[in-house]
């Protein structure tokens, strides 16, 4: 059998993986205006933050077509593919796994498996990785699915943004709400387990870090680590200073520009984690 892994822009791993491994990587899309351009395709990520505080119109958003997917598919199918597994940004964020599934439909019955991550980043990042290794352990698909399934019951993502204008721009919170949180300088924390988002307020950029800390302290013992942020690399750096206790043994601790789809709603200056606890529920 041979399996063939299907991802999407906000996955964040490495291009070298991606490309060592021969997974397709579905870019969603930014509209900047009456431009749209490809995530990770059309636009750089040093390039999206530069322009990012300076865009006239704030930038949105959206999901790949079904028919994109569909053309992947059946290239896919193709090259030899005899299963496909395409994994995604959570359905409670993106219409992409939706997508996903219209596109799946339209292929010869059983050739594609497609799974809500319930993340995104390198939460998403992390299941595809454990999806290479397993398909490279020749591991049959269902197997796969029940395996990233108990992975990600595990998996949790924290990030703090720096403010709340860019939540606001993105039409994440309503004005006020923004306008109350940048007058008390709150600083939101966003999370994200089992495909539920949520968030906890700090006051300052200092306990948001604390927090987050304290989070993954939580969730220790650790199986996977890793690390996001937006244009500048130096606060997360800063905090993986701080969690290098927790880190697995032997493991490459990833830390990666979170992609603009991503960026876009975050904002500058955002900072988080994401991690595989040991702790089984």
């Amino acid at each position: 059998m041979t399996v063939r892994i299907v991802t999407d822009s906000t996955c964040d791993l490495p291009q070298s993986f991606i490309e060592e491994n021969d997974i397709a990587v579905v870019p969603l899309y930014i509209n900047m205006g009456d431009e749209s351009y490809a995530d990770g395709v059309d636009i750089s990520r040093a390039e999206f933050y530069v322009r990012l505080p300076h865009f006239p119109v704030h930038p949105t958003t959206a999901s790949t077509s079904p028919e994109v997917f569909r053309r992947v598919y059946e290239r896919l199918k193709s090259e030899g593919a005899t299963a496909i597994l395409s994994l995604h940004i959570a359905e409670s964020l993106s219409a992409t796994v939706n997508n996903a599934r219209l596109a799946a439909r339209e292929i010869a019955s059983g050739l594609v498996t497609v799974l809500d991550s319930g993340q995104f980043s390198l939460a998403l990042g992390f299941a595809v990785q454990k999806a290479v290794a397993l398909v490279r352990d020749k591991a049959p698909v269902q197997d796969i699915v029940a395996a990233l399934k108990e992975q990600l019951n595990r998996t949790y993502m924290y990030a703090a943004v720096d403010g709340f204008e860019y939540l606001r721009r993105s039409g994440r919170v309503n004005m006020l709400a923004a306008g109350v949180g940048t007058l008390l300088q709150i600083k939101p924390i966003l999370s994200m387990h089992d495909g539920k988002a949520s968030s906890v307020k700090a006051r300052t950029r200092k306990r948001a870090i604390e927090y987050m800390v304290q989070k993954a302290t939580e969730l220790a013992p650790l199986e996977r680590l890793g690390f996001i942020h937006t244009e500048d690399s130096t606060p997360a750096e800063e905090l993986k200073e701080r969690l290098k206790s927790l880190w697995p043994k032997g493991e490459d601790i990833l830390s990666v520009s979170v992609t603009p789809v991503v960026g876009a709603h975050v904002g500058m200056g955002g900072l988080g984690f994401a991690a595989v606890s040991a702790h089984t529920e």
